[in-house]
């Protein structure tokens, strides 16, 4: 039962709303299936599959609000569910932020099923997780690593008619490639919806070259550098800047959007020009679900358009409160590039330093989104157009404001291990190191 179809998903929700008393009812049914397997020391350690469906009942009487959950689904377990929620919520203070469901909503369907992501077997996972570990078992090199895909379904139903169905599947990877001495380390991950398009072979080849080439790091000063952002790296940094990309906090004075004397900086260039950033759940890259948490549909929105702020994410209440048109919660994120390979961006360096990863970020100042983490798992000094030589990893602190004013160059977008996130690879002057890590 992990799967539902259309129909059995809807003539369940439509009991739970038909034995709501409340004023309004709402609920959500989620479930599917997800595999996993787990290699470590170049050996499978884990293999596991999970099977699960869930319910959620949430009604309202006037602003008090009730929620319940349950994953039993005959007639007497869902009308307890909804009895319960009424119970919670006739208990519940008022919620002076309520907004009561929307109505009848049209979505268009976006592409985020794989019939071949959907039928992974636990002999296909195994085959992948060999993928990685016998070139590093034939080269002396120690693999660990985890797969984990998922075949999903997401329904819901209001008391105004609305409803929703669709179904997803996503695999995601990751492998770290180390030395057998621990002194070299390469990393890698690929984050797909159809695992067709997933290559571990392919790309254990890379987190093995870079485990080898590390081994021999060197200390550089910290300081200001010229610095290569892989993608996955970049979008460390990125994604963590997205979060505030809110009108609310903007508004309120709690974000590097807010503008000095009240509102928020809508229409103000805070970038370089060649900066884009907008969110699209049609895209082919990340397809997301068409609606978002309160059943609003997506649509394409630009956020960033050469540099300026176009669009902040407007929630129905703080839209109500406003007097603003109500948005859509973004279901991903695409950052447009240029047309160069990573490679392309280092053979234009003369001095400057290869970054694969950034790790363990942490916010500094909300005002500046200044951010603090790490380097890892292979960072190289370029010199000359060529990576000269492995380097120990930093600490950096640095903003993904100021960096995309500092760009150089943009090299291809591509799809990162988030899932919901294109970013491109960026060449990035003056950027900010305060300190050595012994991290591999």
């Amino acid at each position: 039962m992990s799967i539902l179809t259309e129909a059995q998903a809807k003539a369940i929700l439509d009991k739970v709303i038909a034995f709501s008393t409340a004023d309004e009812a709402s609920a959500q049914l989620s479930g599917g299936t997800r595999g996993n397997v787990r290699f470590a020391r170049n050996d499978i350690s884990t293999s596991g599959i999970v099977d699960d469906v869930e319910l959620a009942v949430q009604v309202a009487f006037g602003k008090r609000v009730g929620t319940a959950t349950i994953n039993q689904f005959d007639d007497a377990a869902l009308e307890r569910a909804v009895r319960r929620a009424e119970d919670l919520a006739k208990l519940a203070p008022e919620n002076p932020e309520f907004m009561p469901a929307v109505g009848k909503q049209t979505y268009q369907a976006t592409n985020t099923f794989s019939k071949a992501t959907a039928a992974l077997t636990a002999e296909a996972r195994a085959k992948i997780a060999e993928a990685s570990i016998l070139p590093c078992r034939d080269k002396g090199l120690i693999a660990a690593g985890f797969l984990e895909d998922g075949n999903t379904f997401f329904a819901h139903a209001n008391s105004n008619g609305n409803f929703g169905y669709q179904r997803s599947t996503v695999a995601d990877y990751t492998c770290t490639v180390r030395t057998e001495d621990g002194r070299g380390s390469g990393w890698v991950a690929s984050n797909v919806q159809d695992v067709a398009a997933m290559d571990a072979g392919k790309d254990v080849q890379i987190a093995m070259r870079k485990a080898a080439a590390s081994a021999d790091a060197q200390a550089l000063e910290p300081g200001k550098y010229t610095v290569i952002l892989e993608p996955a790296a970049a979008s460390g940094l990125i994604s963590f800047m997205m979060n505030f990309f809110d009108a609310r906090s903007a508004d309120e004075g709690r974000s590097f959007l807010s503008k000095q004397g009240g509102g928020n900086k809508i229409g103000e260039q805070i970038m370089d020009p060649r900066v884009n950033i907008y969110t699209d759940p049609a895209h082919p890259g990340v397809p997301a679900m068409p609606w978002d948490a309160d059943g609003l549909p997506r649509t394409r929105t630009t956020i960033i358009d050469a540099g300026k702020v176009a669009n902040l994410q407007y929630s129905r209440y703080w839209a109500a409160k406003q007097g603003k048109p109500e948005t859509a919660g973004w279901g991903n994120t695409i950052m447009e590039g240029g047309t160069k390979s990573t490679a392309d961006l280092i053979a234009s360096t003369e001095r400057g330093i290869l970054v694969t990863r950034t790790w363990y970020i942490r916010m500094v100042d909300p005002q500046t989104v200044l951010l603090t983490g790490l380097t890892r798992d292979g960072t190289f000094y370029i010199e000359n157009g060529q990576l000269k030589y492995p380097i120990k990893n930093f600490r950096f602190n640095e903003s993904p404001v100021i960096m995309l004013n500092n760009i150089e160059e943009l090299g291809r977008s591509v799809r990162v291990e988030d899932g919901s996130f294109m970013v491109p690879s960026m060449k990035i002057r003056d950027f900010t190191f305060t300190s050595l890590s012994d991290a591999v």
